[in-house]
């Protein structure tokens, strides 16, 4: 049963939830428990801090469906992370041991324990506060108080739900859970009652987010020990995994830096260039100091039809660039390593002592301008 008296719906509301919590503590490993179509995981995706994200789901049919919804998109290629995110999906039970689920971040489990056995729901709480030892859990359950208010409902909201809690019954369990692992718990929920009915009913979906009362040492240290042991005991069926394009992979650093340089290289030969021709055009029209001159001209290629161009290299120093583009400083480190990073690519001609990008335009007059040694000194604080 999906209540339809909610905007946003509150299936949506649920999420933001989670995402709000994920913008202002910024977890970089999380594991969606029940991740079902994956939305979830589709929507942490976007955010930039993430290294890990992992679903977890006993319908690996269900995964299956949506999961290529995970793939990195174009821009991801274009925009690459700084650092490297990997996203995993298995099929596997929430009540089993799995080693690859321990050291998150933060779990999330949304609308899923309800669709347990009480049996089932002790194995969750052990896998989940005892096992795993996350930092933070957030887990959301239907408040069956709420449902009077729902029209048309009888009985569950769902046909697989094994239970539905009031707001007592499932503060009773979390605080069992607290006091069993070492936990504390915050009480809140999505999907607000109507006006003068909060208080006494309380939210559509009642939530509870939890985090360690203290740095259990021993259990952690206990932990590392046996994570060897544990990993010959991969109890999940691995569905799909991805490594997204990041800076920490040389080629496509490389590919990212030369694209950066070969833009600015560029953008400075034509606003030199710009510069030139404004020097040239104030030069015409200065009056004529000798004869000579404009005999010259007469005499010169200009008094026939014939015309040519010739190729101009300018020569844009590594320390131009570096100070121009702060992303070139930034992905590369050095000017010695944006120096190797360059050497070897086909895109880019450096010159004899590797100092400077050399760029080619064509010219009426053949020249060869070097920005850092030329009359025209290239300042560039003033032209960025």
């Amino acid at each position: 049963y999906v209540p339809t008296m909610f905007s946003p719906s509150l299936h949506k509301q649920r999420h933001e939830f989670v995402i709000n919590f994920v913008k202002e503590n910024k977890p970089q490993k999380v594991v969606d428990l029940g991740c079902c179509e994956c939305q979830l995981l589709k929507k942490l995706k976007f955010h930039r801090q993430m290294r890990l994200l992992v679903g977890v789901d006993i319908n690996g049919a269900q995964v299956k469906k949506h999961m290529h919804g995970l793939a990195p998109l174009p821009s991801d290629y274009l925009q690459p992370r700084e650092d490297e995110l990997r996203v995993e999906l298995y099929q596997g039970s929430v009540t089993q041991k799995d080693a690859r689920l321990r050291g998150f971040d933060l779990v999330t489990s949304i609308e899923l324990i309800e669709h347990l056995r009480l049996s089932g729901l002790s194995c969750f709480s052990e896998v989940v506060f005892g096992y795993m030892t996350p930092l933070t859990v957030i887990i959301s359950t239907p408040n069956s108080e709420f449902n009077s208010l729902l029209p048309g409902l009888k009985g569950f909201r769902h046909r697989d739900h094994k239970f539905e809690w009031t707001r007592a019954e499932f503060k009773s369990w979390a605080l069992k859970v607290c006091q069993d692992y070492g936990y504390t718990v915050e009480f809140t929920g999505v999907g607000a009652a109507p006006p003068g009915q909060q208080e006494n009913i309380g939210f559509c979906s009642q939530i509870g987010v939890f985090h360690p009362s203290q740095v259990d040492f021993n259990r952690k240290f206990l932990s590392l020990t046996c994570l060897w042991f544990n990993y010959f005991f991969l109890l999940f069926y691995q569905l799909y995994s991805v490594n997204y394009p990041s800076l920490r992979d040389n080629n496509i650093l490389r590919r990212v830096l030369v694209s950066e340089v070969m833009f600015w290289a560029e953008n400075l030969k034509r606003r030199f260039m710009e510069k030139m021709a404004d020097k040239k055009e104030d030069a015409e029209h200065q009056p004529d100091v000798g004869a000579g001159r404009g005999e010259e001209s007469e005499g010169g290629c200009h008094n026939g039809s014939t015309e040519y161009s010739v190729l101009l290299c300018v020569s844009i120093p590594l320390a131009v660039l570096w100070i121009c583009s702060p992303k070139i400083s930034s992905l590369s480190g050095s000017l010695s390593n944006l120096r190797h990073f360059l050497i070897e690519d086909p895109q880019v001609k450096l010159n004899q002592d590797g100092s400077a990008v050399l760029v080619f335009a064509d010219l009426e007059e053949e020249d060869s301008v070097d920005l850092e040694n030329s009359g025209e000194q290239f300042k560039p604080h003033q032209n960025v």
